[in-house]
C-alpha cells in the first residue's frame, strides 16, 4: 500500500485506488476515488467559486460540482460527484488536461490536508471541527488561476471583483472542452498580459489591479513554482512582486497550497469576525486578530474557517463599503 505524507507532518495510508480510464467515443477519462475519510465535497471546493455565476466553477442540481482549469498539460473540464453510499467520488474530465486533473483529484479533495493537526479545548470551536469534519482544505497546485481573482479582489466589493472576474472570463475565456456548456477556462498568462486597457475598463478593474495581474502573468512560471514550496517561501515569492501583499498572496496559498496557517491580514471583515468569536469584541484590527490566532498556529487559516462557517458575523456599525464603478471613468 501507497504511504503519502499529510500536510501537518503525519504519514497515512492512502486508500487503493480504481485504475482511471478513458473512454473513446466521448474522450472523457474517468476515476472513482475512496478518500479514506469524511469529505464535503461541496464545502471542500467551495472557496474555489469566484461568486454566483462563475464561468470555471459550478454546482448541479445532482449534488455535483464541475470545474474549468488551465493546467501545465493543457485546458480540462473536471466533474466531482460523490457517492457516499459506496464511500467514493466519481470524477470525468476532458480536454488535454483530463489525466492531469484526475490524477490530482486527491490533493484537491483534501488528501494532503491533515484536520488532526488542530486540537482544540472543548467548546464551541471544537463543536464546529466536529460539524464540520467533512470540510477539507484542498489544493488545486495551480497558482496564477488563484492568484488572478484575489487580484481583482483587493480593496472592492466582492460584487465588484466577481462581476469583473464573469466578464473578463465570458469574453475573453478559452470554452471549456466536453459538455459544460457554458463554461470558461480562465486566460493563459500570455493573454492576461496581452489584454488591452480598455477592456480592464470595460469590465470594471482600475489600473493599480490590472497592472498587478500583468506583471504576475509575465512572471507566471516563477509563481507557479510556489505550489510546492512551504508556508514562509511562498509567502516571500508572491509578496516580492509589487501590488501583491499578504492578502492577496494568502487568497492565493489557501487555494493553490492548501495551506493551513495563512491568513488574509487585510481583510475587510475577518478581524471583526474573529474578535467577536474568540473574545466577544465587536471590532479588532489586524493586530488584535493576530494575537488572538496565534495560540492556533500552525492552524489559524483552519480556525478562520471554521468560524467563517459557524460563528455568524460580529454586530454591524455604520455603512457598508461603497462599491466603485471604474467603467464609467
Amino acid at each position: 500500500m501507497v504511504r503519502s505524507r499529510g500536510a501537518g507532518g503525519t504519514t497515512t495510508a492512502a486508500p487503493r485506488q480504481r485504475r482511471r480510464r478513458r473512454t473513446a467515443v466521448t474522450g472523457e477519462a474517468v476515476r472513482r476515488w475512496r478518500p479514506g475519510y469524511p469529505l464535503d465535497l461541496g464545502r471542500t471546493l467551495l472557496p474555489l467559486r469566484r461568486g454566483p455565476g462563475d464561468p470555471a466553477h459550478r454546482s448541479t442540481g445532482d449534488g455535483a460540482v464541475w470545474r474549468a482549469s488551465r493546467t501545465p498539460a493543457g485546458i480540462g473540464t473536471l466533474r466531482m460527484l460523490s457517492r457516499p453510499a459506496e464511500g467514493a467520488v466519481e470524477a470525468r474530465a476532458w480536454g488535454p488536461g483530463a489525466d492531469w486533473l484526475l490524477e490530482r483529484l486527491p490533493a484537491l479533495l483534501g488528501a494532503e490536508d491533515d484536520p488532526a493537526a488542530l486540537v482544540l479545548a472543548p467548546g464551541p470551536l471544537r463543536e464546529a471541527q466536529r460539524r464540520l469534519a467533512g470540510a477539507r482544505l484542498g489544493r488545486t497546485g495551480l497558482v496564477l488561476e488563484s492568484l488572478v481573482p484575489a487580484i481583482l479582489e483587493q480593496k472592492v466589493t466582492t460584487d465588484e471583483a466577481y462581476r469583473a472576474w464573469r466578464t473578463l472570463l465570458r469574453d475573453f475565456g478559452t470554452p471549456a472542452p466536453g459538455p459544460a456548456e457554458g463554461m470558461r477556462v480562465a486566460l493563459s498568462a500570455r493573454e492576461w498580459a496581452m489584454l488591452p486597457s480598455w477592456e480592464w475598463h470595460r469590465a470594471g478593474v482600475d489600473p493599480k489591479r490590472s497592472a498587478t495581474v500583468v506583471r504576475a502573468a509575465r512572471l507566471a512560471p516563477r509563481l507557479e513554482e510556489v505550489s510546492g514550496l512551504a508556508h514562509a517561501q511562498a509567502f516571500a515569492r508572491l509578496t516580492s512582486v509589487p501590488g501583491i501583499g499578504h492578502w492577496t498572496a494568502a487568497e492565493t496559498l489557501q487555494r493553490s497550497n492548501g495551506d493551513p496557517d495563512a491568513v488574509s491580514v487585510g481583510d475587510y471583515h475577518l478581524p471583526n469576525l474573529v474578535g467577536w468569536a474568540l473574545a466577544g469584541r465587536p471590532r479588532s484590527d489586524d493586530a488584535q486578530m493576530l494575537a488572538l490566532l496565534e495560540p492556533y498556529r500552525p492552524q489559524r487559516h483552519r480556525v478562520c474557517r471554521l468560524l467563517l462557517a459557524s460563528a455568524g458575523h460580529a454586530p454591524r456599525y455604520g455603512p457598508r463599503l461603497a462599491p466603485n464603478d471604474h467603467r464609467g471613468r
